[in-house]
């Protein structure tokens, strides 16, 4: 067994103690001036006092090794991050938001402090879900066979989180080395912990769980949670599996500056707690020791001080970030494509690939292409089956176990995971099977938001690379959680890009493009045409289709048909037959890629047209339609001859009923009339 190393008040050496006790010190007096920014109006709205906590947070700190580990601190971490090393300037720039804040450059809440080039993580204000995304940067460590810990520090009211538990679940499964510390302050805001859970102490909660170990430290004892520490570190180099450290502490002040303790703790409790004041407690130990004078720790407090005022100084007058600045950092350039810049080939010779064949080819050709590449998700790589549909069989008998494997049935694990393990090294590119069909990707929406604005909200230092696969839509016969299409909710999130083929050519285009970009990619799949002729096309070798380029699948000058994904089909159908009826000829526009949108060739073909039918598989009403609509209508409406149309499915569930679901769902007859009364106007 690991035996604890002997942190003690004799056998620590007094340019130690002195270190400890000035990051202490400095931490205490920025945690005490913080609040008076907000009373002058100069920032730190948000701020949530660590007072109570201090012995756990200095070591995690102290033993945070920024060349080889990652840390992913909380929101009331402020010791934690002067420990590893962030100096009081940075710690008020990130108080007051100004530009020059390491974390964010002022666009994150304050109080949640980060440097990505030490390894320090900007994290949610979403508490706990950084625990999903230390288990994926400990995976890839183990991966690529880097020394060190990924550190993840929260507060014990947060591991009542669903995604706390898919996290350590996943990270005693695959044996990572993880460090989970719960900084124990029995209170939730205004919450005590036993409405919080049965056990008392939350670490007990995830007791039984195989290859886990739980360690106790009073996190107030800054010799008793160095040693803990120290460890649970050691413990992962020598066992290779993941430690929970649950650190005793007290919570001295309110939750945060927007809460009032005395509302729900009485005079005797706040006295109490007082009373177990670690950095008083700290210095008292010190003095009694013989070690230090009062002189010499007046003087540490005083330089401290001088620090914080000279630090106050410099940030007070630091630039702003400016109301141009939002724009930037929202996404990251994709690639792009020299070889086909439009995304359109000529090829006509050759063996036509159906659409899941598309699909699994281009995995595989970039599988090769970038040898940092891995999937995974429900049910990808059992055997010889590839998902519930085979889209990725072959791939782990070629690839491998640690490039290809399955996931347990935790959308947000399989999502926040994703995100963490793309931390690691920006070559690593992520594919992953978000849920069996889109309709189950639910679960993982906290993550997919968290997704969505790392990359602006850590301002340029982290994007994550990730592709999201969702088998999407209906015409199968799959009813509830088998036929939706979930595009127009995810389009509402700034941040991710969306793309939606209808043939075979642009499934491997997109897909291709998206998994040599930088950033994330939801890559949604018409499930109802994996096998289906009628996408079937030629396919160059190493076709690519760039980001916000739709197609003209068919031309023509008397209504425009904006559509994508299986409504493609429906649309050409429907315009094939109106010529021949009456000789009217419909221009149908693929989108393809929903964010970017190529607002412009929309527009000049409704400019050509002057009439406009909008055509979607998802619901019409909040569907993604209606910011078609609305944008032609903004852009457009002087070259308008009739009403903008759209059709799309019912607003009901889709029923299981093949009678309900053709009931639901658009098709070429429902096109077909809509058409006719847009042309007749």
């Amino acid at each position: 067994m690991t035996q604890k190393r002997k942190y003690t008040l004799d056998k620590t050496d007094k340019e130690t103690l002195t270190k400890w006790y000035s990051l202490m010190t400095l931490g205490r007096q920025l945690d005490e001036k913080a609040p008076n920014y907000l009373k002058q109006a100069l920032g730190w709205s948000y701020h949530a006092p660590y007072a109570g906590h201090d012995g756990i947070q200095l070591a995690i700190g102290q033993v945070f090794n920024r060349e080889t580990d990652f840390l992913f601190p909380y929101y009331r971490d402020m010791l934690t991050a002067i420990s590893a090393g962030l100096t009081a300037d940075e710690i008020i720039l990130n108080g007051i938001s100004k530009a020059a804040d390491p974390a964010s450059g002022g666009r994150h809440m304050s109080n949640h402090f980060a440097k990505p080039e030490w390894n320090i993580q900007n994290v949610s204000s979403a508490t706990g879900n950084h625990t999903l995304h230390a288990v994926g940067t400990a995976r890839a460590m183990k991966l690529y066979g880097s020394k060190g810990v990924s550190i993840s520090s929260q507060g014990e009211s947060s591991t009542s989180e669903g995604y706390v538990f898919e996290a350590i679940n996943g990270a005693s499964n695959e044996k990572l080395p993880v460090i989970f510390v719960f900084q124990d302050n029995q209170f939730g805001i205004s919450v005590p912990q036993r409405d919080q859970s049965a056990n008392r102490r939350a670490a007990e909660n995830y007791r039984g769980i195989k290859n886990l170990t739980i360690m106790y430290c009073d996190g107030k004892n800054v010799f008793d949670s160095m040693n803990t520490m120290y460890l649970a570190k050691k413990h992962i180099e020598e066992f290779g599996e993941p430690v929970i450290v649950h650190a005793n502490c007290v919570r001295i002040h309110s939750h945060s500056n927007s809460d009032k303790h005395e509302l729900y703790r009485d005079e005797n409790e706040r006295h109490c707690v007082k009373m177990s004041d670690p950095l008083v407690r700290f210095r008292i130990q010190l003095l009694h020791s013989g070690k230090f004078t009062e002189e010499e720790l007046n003087s540490l407090d005083s330089d401290a001080k001088k620090l914080i005022s000279a630090a106050h100084k410099k940030a007070i007058v630091a630039a702003d970030p400016t109301p141009e600045s939002i724009f930037d950092f929202v996404i990251p350039e994709p690639f792009v494509s020299t070889k086909y810049p439009e995304g359109i080939h000529q090829v006509t010779t050759g063996e036509k690939h159906k659409l899941i064949q598309a699909i699994n080819e281009t995995l595989k050709a970039e599988f090769r292409h970038n040898p940092d590449t891995y999937i995974w998700g429900q049910d990808v790589a059992n055997k010889d089956k590839g998902g519930i549909f085979n889209v990725t069989k072959g791939m782990q008998q070629e690839f491998g176990k640690n490039r290809v494997f399955n996931a347990p049935i935790a959308e947000d694990y399989i999502t926040g995971t994703a995100n963490g393990m793309s931390r690691f090294n920006k070559k690593i590119r992520i594919v992953i099977e978000g849920a069996e069909f889109a309709d189950y990707f639910w679960p993982a929406m906290e993550q997919l938001v968290e997704t969505s604005h790392d990359y602006w909200r850590s301002n340029g230092a982290f994007s994550p690379n990730v592709v999201i696969r969702l088998a999407s839509g209906g015409y199968i016969g799959g009813g509830l959680y088998h036929s939706q299409t979930i595009e127009g909710a995810l389009a509402t999130f700034p941040g991710i890009r969306i793309v939606y083929p209808s043939f075979a050519d642009d499934a491997a285009g997109l897909l291709r493009t998206a998994m040599r970009s930088e950033g994330p990619t939801v890559f949604m799949e018409p499930k109802a045409l994996y096998n289906d002729p009628i996408a079937e096309t030629y396919i160059p070798d190493d076709f690519e289709v760039p980001f916000g380029k739709a197609r003209i699948r068919r031309e023509g000058s008397d209504l425009t048909i904006v559509t994508y994904g299986n409504t493609t089909h429906q649309a050409l159908e429907v315009a094939s037959r109106i010529s021949k009826e009456n000789g009217k000829e419909i221009e149908v526009v693929d989108i393809r890629s929903l964010i970017p949108l190529d607002k412009e060739t929309i527009l000049n073909s409704v400019k050509k047209t002057s009439r406009v039918l909008i055509v979607h598989e998802d619901k019409v009403f909040a569907g993604f339609g209606g910011e078609l609509a609305g944008m032609i209508a903004d852009e457009a409406f002087n070259y308008l001859d009739a009403p903008i149309r759209r059709v799309g499915s019912a607003f009901t569930p889709v029923g299981f009923n093949r009678i309900l679901e053709k009931a639901v769902l658009p098709n070429a007859e429902k096109i077909y009339q809509a058409a006719i009364e847009v042309l007749s106007y």
